[in-house]
This record gives structure tokens, sequence and C-alpha cells, in this order.
């Protein structure tokens, strides 16, 4: 998955957090929502503009970060 598509980073936007295509709608927001246990079908439920495309790109955004801070601390 390309999430790179698909978020954005806007400083004016969200103090400049990763965005979902351009909306208001953080990356950070989709995470915490599944991590608080709600199902894909559920946030698009709450929220129609997204897609199951943008879920999935907000875990691809997320596990690349992690990557990137592995090799960070890895040397």
């Amino acid at each position: 998955m390309n999430y790179r598509e698909r978020i954005t980073i806007e400083p004016g936007k969200r103090g400049g957090k990763p965005c979902i295509r351009g909306l208001r709608i953080t990356v950070y927001d989709v995470l915490d929502y599944l991590a608080a246990g709600m199902t894909p079908q559920e946030i698009i439920d709450d929220f129609p503009e997204l897609d199951l495309a943008d879920i999935q790109a907000s875990l691809a955004f997320a596990a690349d970060r992690e990557r990137h801070i592995a090799e960070l601390s890895s040397g």
C-alpha cells in the first residue's frame, strides 16, 4: 500500500499532523479508533468520507514510521 497517495501533511491543518486526503481527520484519530476496538466498518460508518483504503493507509503510515524509528535506534 502506497500511503503517500492518501496521507497529507499541511502546516496549517490540524497543527501539521498527518491527515487523510487533506481532510481534517488525522492518521492518529483513525489509529486511536482502531486501538479502542472500533472496526474499520464502524469508522467508515461514523466518517463516511473515509473508505477502507484510507484506514489501510493509516496503518501503513504507522508501520513505516515505526520502521524508521527502529532503523534510527539501531544505528
